[in-house]
């Protein structure tokens, strides 16, 4: 964790003042934004550096079907294609947002405010481009599908779900405009707590 750790603490003092808000040195979205979670870039860890699993068009489809089923937040349509793909492949939110803005532009998802943050549901005009391109989205879903089976005979499955969802959960959590200093003491606490329990194994 690089908030100026000691003994596993922020250290008291520190600048927790960066320009957006964070710590300094986390970058735009936070630690676990853009190039996020060890290094990995929007392609997942299946897709390799700089590689994207789908081009714009695809994800703008694979969205809009998730849509389709229910209504979704940002960071709910992030972590189910984590989980579809097994932990493999990990939209980052610079990637998931610009295009749910562009669906809403294009008049196939409408976004509505719950709470703090906006829910995404799909439009008449939405639900008609899934029909003409029907074929399509059923090769996407099976691409992620396959993605997900190779990933869960080739790797631990499980803990790369697990870390991903703890990926998600810390950039949702703590990459807003203000995080305090008592928020990022929890934090750190909690993920000490967790790794004493895992060498004690």
């Amino acid at each position: 964790m690089r908030f100026g750790f000691h003994g596993g603490r922020p250290a008291r003092g520190h600048d927790c003042g960066g320009r957006h808000g964070g710590p300094r040195g986390w970058g735009r979205g936070g630690p676990w934004g853009m190039g996020g979670w060890g290094g990995m870039h929007e392609g997942g860890r299946g897709g390799g550096r700089g590689r994207r699993m789908f081009d714009g068009s695809e994800l703008r489809l694979l969205l809009l079907k998730l849509i389709e089923e229910q209504p979704r937040h940002g960071y709910d349509l992030i972590r189910e294609i984590e989980e579809r793909s097994g932990g493999a492949y990990a939209p980052s939110p610079g990637v998931i947002y610009p295009t749910l803005t562009m669906l809403d532009d294009m008049g196939l998802v409408e976004a509505k405010a719950e709470g703090a943050r906006k829910a995404f549901a799909i439009t008449d005009a939405g639900t008609a481009e899934l029909k003409a391109k029907a074929d399509e989205v059923a090769a996407l879903f099976a691409r992620l599908a396959a993605l997900g089976e190779h990933q869960a005979r080739t790797s631990g499955g499980p803990i790369r779900r697990a870390m991903g969802n703890l990926r998600a959960v810390l950039q949702e959590r703590l990459g807003g405009s203000e995080v305090d200093a008592e928020t990022l003491h929890a934090v750190a606490d909690i993920l000490d707590e967790a790794a004493r329990k895992i060498e004690r194994l």
